[in-house]
């Protein structure tokens, strides 16, 4: 393993360099992901004002965009958890290249997640409801309401995503503080770090707190997304009603966020030259584990098809092997089928696994897989009821398009302002494994 592990003695100065200046190239970003950001505001207020009539939404496709996106970035937010935390847990020295990446990652995910709701209640001003606070009047929300899962799923999901990454990040805080070439620099950075010593005492106490912020999170990676399922199982709609759905989202949400995760290392080490860092190596493993979730959610396709060529539900035969590859929707689903079962595939060869450019178009084609996949379940189903006099195609409008590429931009121009006044990479995991690698030597 010390091998893997990159002469990391100049890190700190070359980590540290986007906190004190910043290129034209970052510029010319953060302008693209501004405008993009400025779309999502705009087609946001528009829809508040206007109503979500101007959503394609319809009867009975009451859910469409909104939720598709939720959905999506929810899922997108997983790797994070997984890759920090759970690969933490089993002492995978390796996470710390790509950890602090996919940490940012989730909390950003995390924030474009909690917007779709709110703005799916149609009354954004009235969100307070969903929370069970202290009411003279009684009014208590109801339980029974998938709203209400998704609030308490994403609350617990920020919360302890938010502690992990900022007890991270404290070291690295305090090494910019120390480095800083100006006043105002360190006093930024000083604020951040809270006093961070580098004691012994408080180094074993960090330890000790991720290590049980690690198994508080761990469980997190499947009971929330596991919630989120359950939005849809729940009700008694064909294609919905399933108990496949909580392994089903899980898998999916990891293999989404995973893609992500690839698509941004491969970006951060190709932009600031930190091949000695995020090393092939990385890659290489990261792809192992785009692999085998990609394989396990074609095995859950089959198992979808197989669950409803079993039941001999006529309603379940109809939807899925009428409406979804030969209807209308049709297209959309041997597309998701092709860039969720089919892209991985790539990963099976070595030269494919530890190729940038592969893996960034491949990330990237699962990460559109993964959003037809949410469209095909929800959309799918809800045109294609029980009652043929009922059913409705649906079509997005300007609005619902905007309001996806604007949260795209959104997600792009946080991550660029991480970029440019965090530390993007674990500096002191780094240190550490280069110290132990050298010492097992």
């Amino acid at each position: 393993m010390s091998d893997d592990l990159p002469d990391l003695s100049d890190l700190p100065n070359r980590v540290l360099a986007p906190l004190w200046t910043t290129g034209l190239r970052w510029w010319l970003l953060f302008g693209l992901a501004a405008a993009a950001t400025l779309l999502l505001f705009a087609s946001v207020t528009y829809s508040v004002a206007a109503g979500i009539g101007v959503w394609g939404n319809n009867i009975p496709v009451a859910w469409a965009f909104p939720i598709v996106n939720f959905v999506w970035w929810i899922g997108v937010g997983h790797a994070g958890t997984f890759i920090s935390a759970f690969l933490l847990l089993l002492n995978q020295r390796w996470r710390s290249g790509v950890s602090r990446v996919a940490e940012t990652m989730t909390l950003i995910a995390l924030v474009n997640a909690a917007m779709f709701p709110l703005l799916h209640l149609g009354r954004p001003w009235f969100a307070y409801w969903l929370i069970p606070y202290p009411s003279t009047m009684g009014v208590w929300p109801n339980f029974k309401s998938a709203l209400t899962w998704d609030v308490a799923a994403i609350a617990t999901y920020v919360t302890i995503s938010l502690l992990f990454w900022y007890l991270g990040l404290l070291p690295d805080l305090a090494t910019a503080r120390a480095l800083a070439p100006k006043r105002r620099q360190r006093l930024f950075y000083g604020v951040l770090a809270i006093g961070w010593t580098g004691s012994s005492s408080a180094w074993q106490r960090r330890r000790t707190a991720l290590a049980l912020l690690a198994a508080i999170a761990t469980p997190l990676v499947i009971s929330v997304h596991s919630a989120v399922s359950l939005d849809f199982s729940a009700a008694q709609l064909t294609g919905w009603h399933g108990t496949l759905f909580p392994p089903y989202f899980v898998v999916g949400a990891v293999y989404s966020g995973l893609a992500m995760v690839i698509v941004l290392a491969t970006l951060v080490r190709a932009a600031y030259r930190l091949q000695d860092v995020i090393t092939a190596e990385h890659l290489e493993r990261l792809a192992k584990l785009a692999l085998a979730m990609g394989l396990l959610l074609g095995y859950c396709y089959l198992v979808e098809l197989f669950t409803a060529w079993y039941s001999a539900d006529p309603f379940e035969l109809r939807l899925y092997f009428v409406h979804r590859m030969r209807g209308p929707i049709a297209t959309l689903y041997w597309l998701m089928i092709a860039l969720n079962v089919l892209t991985p595939q790539l990963f099976w060869f070595r030269r494919a696994r530890r190729s940038a450019p592969v893996l960034l178009v491949a990330g990237v084609a699962i990460l559109v897989g993964m959003w037809l996949e949410r469209f095909v379940i929800i959309v799918g189903s809800l045109a294609r009821d029980f009652l043929p006099s009922s059913w409705a195609s649906y079509y997005p409008t300007w609005v619902d398009l905007s309001i996806l590429a604007g949260s795209v931009g959104f997600f792009a121009l946080l991550f660029l302002l991480f970029l440019r006044f965090l530390p993007l990479a674990a500096l002191s995991e780094l240190q550490a494994d280069r110290a132990l690698a050298n010492g097992s030597a």
